[in-house]
C-alpha cells in the first residue's frame, strides 16, 4: 500500500516534469536563474529553497537529490526520508525567524483547555487544519487589494508558513492549496519526521497563472514516530454523478502508543457563491466514502477541510447530521458549545471585504474528545487590511486541536 502511494505521488510529479506546457514554469520557479538544466529524468537535480547562506535553505537544497531517478528512469522519486539527515525543529524555527527578522513578530495565540469526560493515559493527538493559500493564486488571481505584493513573496511567506507549523508542532497536518509540495513541504517535513501524501486538483487554477509551480491540492502529513499507516485513499469527489476538480485524502492510522486506529481525512470543497448545491453533493460523496473507509463509523474519524461553506449551508448540515456522528471541534470554544467561530477567513478583494467561517475540524463525538483548541486571531490582531499580511501568510486561519480517545479498547 505504501509503495503504491509513493509511486503514485512520484508519477504525478514526473508527469508535470515531462509535460511541455508546465515544465518550463516548474523549473523556472525552483531552480536558480541563469542556470542551465537537463530535463533528462536520469539526471540528478537539486532544488534550492532560496538564500544559500542560510542553513535552512542549504539543508533543504539537499533534500531532493534524486538518486533513485538514475535507477528508475520511468519516474522521479524523492529520496527515502530514513536516509536523510533529520532537522532539529527548534533550529529550523530559529532559521525561519532569522529570514523574517524585518517582519513584525507572529501573533500570540493561546490554547483553550476544554473539559473532558474521561482521563487519558496517552499523549493527545494534535491535529492542524490550514488552507495555506497557493502561491500562484495569492500572487496571480486572488486580488488582495490591501495586501502589499512584498508580503506575498514566496521566499519569506514560506518561512511564515513554516513558522506557524513549527510553533504548534502538530502530530498530523492537513493542508489545502499546496502548490509547493515537492520543492518545499515534502522535503522539509520528511526531515522533521513526517510522512506525507499529496493529491493535486485535476484542473488546478494555479496552472493558469504564469510562472506557476504546478497544481495545488491537498496534503496530509503525520509523524512517523507516533503513527503507522494502515491504509490510504485518494478521493476525487463527485457531484451529481460528475467527477469534479475537488479532492480528498483519507488515511487510517494506528497509534503506536495505544494501538488504537482512527481515520484522518482532508478536503477542499468547491468555492464561490452559487455553488451551494454542488458543494452539498461533494460533501455527500465524501461522507459515503468515509462511511466505507471507517466501516460504518467503527473506526473513529477526524475530518479537516476548507469546506467553502458557512454553517447555514446544506453541506455543513449533512456533516452535522451524518450517521458518522460527527461534531465540529471549534463549536466548543463558544459560550454555549453550539456556535461556530465568527470567522476563519477575512480578506479584502476587489469585490469587497469578506469575513466567513469556512474551515472546520470534524470528529467522532462518541470515540474522541477535544482536550484543547487554539483560539483564533482577534480583529485587532488581524488589523484593518485583513489577511494575508506581513504578519500572517494566508487568508485563512489555522485551526489546531488536541484529541484523545474516550475509552480504552
Amino acid at each position: 500500500m505504501l509503495e503504491t502511494m509513493l509511486e503514485e505521488n512520484s508519477r504525478i510529479f514526473y508527469h508535470f516534469l515531462l509535460n511541455k506546457k508546465y515544465r518550463r514554469k516548474i523549473f523556472k520557479v525552483v531552480l536558480p536563474a541563469k542556470k542551465k538544466i537537463s530535463l533528462d529524468p536520469c539526471t540528478q537535480i537539486v532544488y534550492p529553497m532560496g538564500n544559500g547562506t542560510s542553513r535552512l535553505y542549504s539543508a533543504l537544497a539537499k533534500t531532493l537529490n534524486s538518486s533513485a531517478a538514475s535507477q528508475h528512469p520511468e519516474y522521479l522519486v524523492a529520496p527515502d526520508p530514513e536516509h536523510l539527515e533529520p532537522i532539529d525543529p527548534k533550529e529550523l524555527l530559529e532559521e525561519c525567524r532569522a529570514v523574517l527578522h524585518t517582519r513584525p513578530p507572529r501573533f500570540q495565540r493561546d490554547f483553550v483547555a476544554l473539559p473532558a469526560d474521561c482521563p487519558s493515559s496517552h499523549p493527545p493527538i494534535r491535529v492542524m487544519q490550514w488552507n495555506i493559500l497557493a502561491q500562484a493564486l495569492g500572487e496571480g488571481k486572488d486580488n488582495f487589494v490591501q495586501c502589499p505584493i512584498e508580503a506575498l513573496k514566496w521566499e519569506e511567506r514560506k518561512c511564515l508558513i513554516l513558522e506557524e507549523i513549527l510553533a504548534y508542532q502538530p502530530d498530523i497536518l492537513c493542508l489545502q492549496e499546496v502548490d509547493h509540495y515537492f520543492d518545499t513541504f515534502q522535503p522539509l517535513l520528511s526531515r522533521l519526521g513526517y510522512q506525507g501524501t499529496f493529491f493535486p486538483k485535476p484542473w488546478s487554477p494555479c496552472l493558469d497563472v504564469e510562472h506557476n509551480n504546478g497544481p495545488d491540492g491537498c496534503a496530509l502529513f503525520f509523524l512517523q514516530n507516533r503513527f503507522k499507516l494502515v491504509n490510504s485513499a485518494n478521493i476525487r469527489l463527485t457531484a451529481m454523478t460528475l467527477k469534479t476538480n475537488q479532492v480528498a485524502i483519507a488515511q487510517t492510522l494506528e497509534c503506536k502508543e495505544s494501538s488504537r486506529q482512527f481515520c484522518i481525512a482532508v478536503t477542499h470543497l468547491k468555492a464561490r457563491t452559487g455553488w451551494e448545491r454542488f458543494r452539498s453533493a461533494q460533501g455527500c460523496d465524501l461522507l459515503q466514502n468515509l462511511q466505507a473507509i471507517t466501516q460504518g463509523a467503527k473506526i473513529p474519524l477526524i475530518v479537516c477541510g476548507d469546506f467553502n461553506a458557512e454553517p447555514t449551508e446544506e453541506v455543513y448540515k449533512h456533516f452535522a447530521s451524518s450517521s458518522l456522528n460527527l461534531n465540529s471541534a471549534y463549536k466548543l470554544l463558544s459560550a454555549d458549545g453550539q456556535s461556530e467561530p465568527p470567522y476563519t477567513t477575512w480578506k479584502i478583494r476587489t469585490s469587497g471585504e469578506c469575513r466567513h467561517t469556512l474551515d472546520y475540524i470534524w470528529y467522532s463525538r462518541q470515540a474522541l474528545s477535544v482536550r484543547s483548541a487554539l483560539d483564533l486571531l482577534t480583529e485587532e490582531q488581524i488589523g484593518p487590511n485583513r489577511l494575508p499580511s506581513f504578519n500572517y501568510p494566508s487568508d485563512h486561519l489555522s485551526l489546531v486541536c488536541d484529541f484523545s480517545f474516550n475509552e480504552e479498547p
